[in-house]
């Protein structure tokens, strides 16, 4: 029997969700139940205001780079133009490439900190990484999926032409569960170690609210993740 054959014929276990309002929770995403760890932090108000005005000057922005935590800052910051706000924002994230690196044991990480006006990756779906770091800085948060609400089979073109709430991907509304603008999580994907077929299942949120004005646009995003590298 082959390695692929053996990893989906066994039966997986129950993944579950951590969460903690201190930055210490993050070391959790090693327990090997968990497929997601949320550091439930309130972002700021200096925060909020600087990606705010980040926003405003740079409404495309589209920032990617490699990075080790003693270049975070500085590389973070001559991207972002030496202002008030980029220095805050900098400073932040350089704090996270710091944790990041720290937590994995590594050497660099690959940065994308992304302005959206619309859903970058609008259906449910895995990453094939080992883990992956998100917050969003400004506007509405990711969405996810718990790990027993969700029929695998009918991710990617399991869904046979159907939307996410259609096709059976998950049975009830309020299985979707979202995260808050400001907390930190660690989304543990398909290629960590004993994990795979159990990635978490997430997607962008829509910036089209459907309430109480129809097919009124929400505000931007501002989206930052951290990839190994």
């Amino acid at each position: 029997m082959s390695a692929t054959a053996s990893v989906h014929e066994t039966p997986l276990l129950t993944r579950r969700a951590i969460a903690g309002d201190t930055p210490e929770i993050l070391t959790d995403i090693y327990q090997d139940d968990a497929n997601i760890v949320i550091w439930q932090r309130k972002l700021a108000d200096e925060l909020s205001v600087a990606a705010a005005h980040l926003l405003d000057a740079k409404p495309a922005l589209q920032t990617s780079l490699v990075l080790t935590p003693k270049s975070a800052f500085s590389s973070i910051h001559d991207a972002l133009g030496k202002t008030t706000a980029a220095a805050a924002l900098s400073e932040d994230i350089a704090q996270l490439v710091d944790m990041f690196c720290c937590l994995f044991d590594l050497k660099r990480v690959g940065l994308r900190l992304t302005a959206l006006d619309r859903a970058m990756c609008p259906r449910f779906h895995v990453d094939k990484v080992p883990c992956r770091l998100v917050t969003t800085y400004h506007g509405i948060a990711t969405e996810w999926l718990p790990h027993e609400n969700v029929d695998r089979s009918k991710l990617g073109a399991g869904h046979g032409g159907k939307s996410d709430e259609q096709s059976g991907l998950f049975q009830y509304p309020n299985h979707i569960h979202q995260l808050h603008k400001g907390e930190v999580a660690l989304l543990k994907g398909e290629s960590w170690e004993g994990n795979e077929g159990a990635g978490l299942v997430h997607r962008s949120p829509s910036l089209t609210q459907k309430t109480p004005q129809p097919n009124t646009v929400c505000e931007s995003r501002l989206l930052l993740t951290l990839d190994f590298n």
